[in-house]
């Protein structure tokens, strides 16, 4: 019986180190992008054998890009790099409506950049809004390489918003957010003390722990143990706290006019999440 049981103690150590391990790769992969262009990957859609090795070393994020200049929005569309830190820089484009005084600044979502923003900010610049979209830190025009799935964006709101009431002096500011997007506003709102004159929040999840939940879902992986080591580990290589980056308690301390979008078929952040 001592052997027995001194064998499955060491299993046991060895299965918990394991999955340490794995979690620890699989919150690299998905905080750290990669400098190589590997096309992003639908986690839905891989092979059993692609699951398997994803499961073990976690699906590489190549550093959001596109190649287009701001005159695919209008000829008056130009670049602006706010800073953003001491050595880091948030990469914009602003398009000014000099006959109307509102601007609308747009965020996007995780591992994507401003370039997912286009047909929004068209139908902005249309309504005659001034518009301007914004790259996260790690997204393409912007500095840095990695993301915190909207808890250090939070501070990329607050510099964008800032920049703006002192730079481009519109009397009304909508902030528009997409899934991370839309967590960053609303941390920005709770955490920051940020003020705009209307929100507009569309595929926000309700909690970090539970969208990570749904990612492996996606892939008929078991959630638990997986999706808490994943935002443990991923708490400690980016130093926040992911167990308490919560956009339903963010929410609970907003009281601008918010416009609250979501679909029944988004399986990262569904219904029922949304409408907590």
């Amino acid at each position: 019986m001592a052997r027995f049981f001194r064998r499955f103690l060491i299993l046991t150590v060895i299965v918990f180190l394991a999955l340490n391990i794995m979690a620890y790769l699989h919150a690299r992969s998905m905080l750290y992008f990669s400098s190589s262009n590997t096309p992003r990957v639908d986690a839905a859609q891989l092979s059993f054998t692609q699951k398997v090795d994803v499961l073990f070393t976690g699906i590489t994020m190549s550093r959001p890009e596109a190649n287009i200049k701001p005159s695919s929005l209008g000829h008056h569309c130009t670049r602006i790099r706010i800073p953003n830190g001491p050595a880091s820089f948030l990469g914009t484009w602003y398009c000014p409506n000099t006959q109307q005084d509102r601007l609308v600044i747009l965020f996007h979502g995780y591992a994507m950049d401003k370039s997912s923003q286009l047909n929004v900010a068209r139908f902005f610049i249309a309504s005659e809004y001034s518009v301007l979209l914004v790259d996260f830190r790690g997204s393409w025009e912007s500095s840095e390489s990695y993301t915190t799935i909207g808890y250090d964006e939070a501070d990329d709101v607050a510099t964008t918003i800032n920049y703006a009431r002192q730079n481009l002096a519109h009397q009304k500011i909508v902030l528009y957010g997409q899934s991370m997007g839309a967590a960053a506003i609303l941390r920005a709102v709770h955490s920051l003390d940020i003020h705009a004159d209307a929100l507009i929040l569309e595929l926000v999840f309700d909690d970090l722990v539970n969208t990570v939940k749904n990612r492996f879902s996606m892939m008929n992986l078991p959630a638990f143990p997986a999706a808490h080591l994943l935002v443990l580990w991923g708490s400690v290589q980016t130093d926040f706290n992911g167990f308490t980056h919560n956009p339903v308690t963010y929410a609970k301390t907003v009281d601008i006019p918010t416009l609250f979008l979501h679909g029944d078929a988004d399986t990262r952040a569904r219904l029922s999440e949304a409408l907590r």
